[in-house]
């Protein structure tokens, strides 16, 4: 899985900043306008049939990663190479064309799928825009992948109100699928679903990957549901990714207080395990900011090492395929001692 030869999707140093308001309304005070870093220095590589999970809080910078990654933002700084094309150098026609070979899911199904198309039209709206087929072979192609999703053929005239969410889904899925790409972005593809649902999706999912030898970017912040789908975990916080390791390595060994703490949030189904289980909190909040250009965890770790840290940390590999950010509390080994697992 990690043969540098086996890479779909390469992202380096991928940045994006936004103005804040403040530089948008004008900058009268003649100060330097301020930057939001949305996603500061972001690296990381998919490969060819495996499934990465960009996990964090809300505000993190996972879906601004997501769409720099299919080019509908365009970056501030960074290289993304897909299949051996650095697609943030491409326009018109050219960027077109390679938006086949990657795709998107959306979060919520309902508000995704236009309410006046069938789904015939909504599944084969990809193929119409990009020239593909005529209209009873694209009929016939929509069937087939309605039917590689679970849905039968009579789903085929009706209407996306007719459906329940996680129907809905499977709709938004073949509609994905149906220009074969080599990519598929899945941003929080279950968030919206009933928990009853949520599982068959997933499953439906990981068999599609299999049966296509399709390659996820998996978007999410719910970690049980990343450890069902995912081979590897990508970390991120505050624009940054803070560690990256195989799925069993950051379940059973986080480094980062970071990762610790999203772990320990987690709830368990056995009210005594749940209570005995060992927990890893955010420190107070006090509402400091870290050192510029220090680490931005800073000032909620838990183990209180990095607050007079004023290095940037950077990823480091601790072990055979294990990245983790070098803050104080990790080369300090403060950190360690929460890296037993806590789930």
């Amino acid at each position: 899985m990690s043969d540098p030869g086996n890479v779909l999707l390469s992202v380096t140093g991928l940045s994006k900043h936004f103005a804040s308001r403040r530089a948008r309304r004008g900058n009268r005070s003649g100060t330097a306008a301020a930057v939001v870093k949305a996603v500061d220095d972001v690296s990381f590589d998919v490969f060819r049939g495996e499934s990465l999970a960009l996990v964090g809080e809300s505000g993190s910078g996972k879906s601004t990663t997501a769409r720099l990654v299919l080019r509908l933002l365009d970056p501030t700084a960074g290289t993304v190479v897909l299949d051996g094309v650095d697609i943030t150098r491409l326009t018109g026609g050219a960027l077109r064309r390679r938006r086949r070979d990657m795709q998107l899911v959306f979060q919520d199904p309902l508000s995704s799928l236009s309410p006046r198309l069938t789904v015939a039209d909504i599944v084969a709206e990809p193929l119409l825009a990009h020239g593909i087929g005529s209209g009873r072979a694209r009929r016939e192609r929509v069937r087939e992948y309605l039917r590689l999703v679970g849905l039968q053929d009579d789903a085929l005239d009706r209407y996306p109100h007719e459906f329940s969410g996680g129907q809905r889904q499977r709709i938004g899925i073949a509609r994905a699928l149906i220009l074969e790409p080599q990519l598929v972005v899945c941003d929080e593809p279950v968030s919206a679903l009933d928990v009853s649902v949520r599982s068959q999706i997933l499953n439906l999912l990981t068999d599609l990957r299999g049966k296509l030898g399709l390659s996820l970017l998996f978007i999410a912040h719910d970690l049980a549901v990343v450890r069902q789908v995912c081979d590897r975990v990508a970390v991120m916080y505050r624009g940054r990714l803070v560690e990256v390791a195989e799925t069993g390595a950051i379940f059973d060994r986080p480094m980062h207080p970071y990762t610790q703490t999203l772990l320990s949030s987690i709830p368990l189904p056995n009210p005594s395990v749940q209570r005995d289980r060992k927990r890893v909190a955010l420190g107070r909040d006090n509402g400091s900011r870290p050192v510029a250009g220090g680490c931005r965890f800073a000032p909620r770790c838990a183990y209180g090492v990095g607050v007079t840290d004023e290095r940037r940390p950077v990823l480091a590999e601790i072990e055979p395929g294990h990245l983790v950010e070098d803050c104080a509390c990790v080369t300090s080994g403060a950190a360690r001692s929460g890296a037993t697992r806590p789930v």
